[in-house]
């Protein structure tokens, strides 16, 4: 993995635009590469970040759900969460063609899922998008969990009568402020819902957004300590990440 990063930085200063790809947890022999010589020097390499979720490989040597914490703070990386087929197509598209630095692409891993809706061509800005409007709590559903999001927002709607916002991030590295402020007006809540581990990820960068506003935000994630060999739904049901978990936990927040 030292070698294959090594080698795409050099042939990216040649004027090639190499891929890789490897399971998320090769990714991290190769973090001292992907920094200092992909990243500091600006690379137009592509990296495909396979079995990155709970799915993945289910034991704690090879876990896939470390990578947004390490991969996600790296200055200069552009990592993106496509939700759909389409969407990873027009992101590696876009990743291939683009020269303004290195990026990887989370490849979602809860199935092959497909839209009817355009897709965007162009991730050179942090953008999330709003896939449904409402008011009081705001999902962001990232990658792979975007399906996820889906279904808790049909049954919070169905239990509460709340119709919440729901977003497709994309986006693991940078925040699209522009959106997050615009929650501040009509939410009381925001929830993030991540395929990874919560310490240095997604949600906690969101977290830390809103740290001096009124507005509550709820991480849902995984915890560090995962077990040796485990069953996907087991650990997500511990987590509770579990659609029925996920509305308790927003319900229960919201009557406080």
């Amino acid at each position: 993995e030292q070698h294959a990063i090594s080698m795409i930085a050099g042939i990216t200063q040649n004027g090639g635009k190499p891929i890789f790809a490897t399971h998320s947890t090769f990714y991290q022999r190769a973090y001292d590469q992907i920094e200092q010589e992909l990243c500091i020097n600006r690379c137009p390499a592509t990296m495909i970040v396979t079995h990155a979720s709970v799915l993945g490989h289910t034991n704690v040597t090879h876990v896939g759900l470390l990578d947004m914490a390490l991969l996600g703070n790296i200055p200069g990386l552009t990592y993106l969460a496509p939700t759909n087929k389409e969407e990873y197509m027009a992101m590696l598209d876009w990743s291939i063609e683009q020269r303004q630095g290195p990026v990887a692409i989370r490849v979602p891993w809860h199935g092959v899922f497909h839209t009817s809706e355009l897709v965007d061509t162009d991730y050179s800005q942090v953008q999330y998008r709003v896939t449904q409007r409402g008011n009081q709590v705001a999902i962001l559903a990232l990658g792979g969990f975007y399906q996820l999001g889906e279904s808790v927002a049909a049954l919070l709607e169905e239990r509460t009568d709340i119709r919440p916002t729901l977003i497709n991030p994309r986006f693991i590295t940078g925040l699209d402020a522009e959106t997050l402020a615009s929650l501040e007006e009509g939410h009381d809540l925001v929830v993030t819902l991540e395929d990874g581990i919560l310490s240095g990820g997604f949600g906690s960068k969101i977290a830390q957004f809103y740290g001096t506003s009124p507005i509550k935000v709820l991480c849902k994630g995984f915890g560090m300590d995962i077990p040796v060999s485990y069953s996907p739904a087991a650990l997500m049901e511990r987590d509770r990440l579990t659609k029925e978990q996920i509305v308790e936990d927003i319900t229960g927040l919201l009557d406080r």
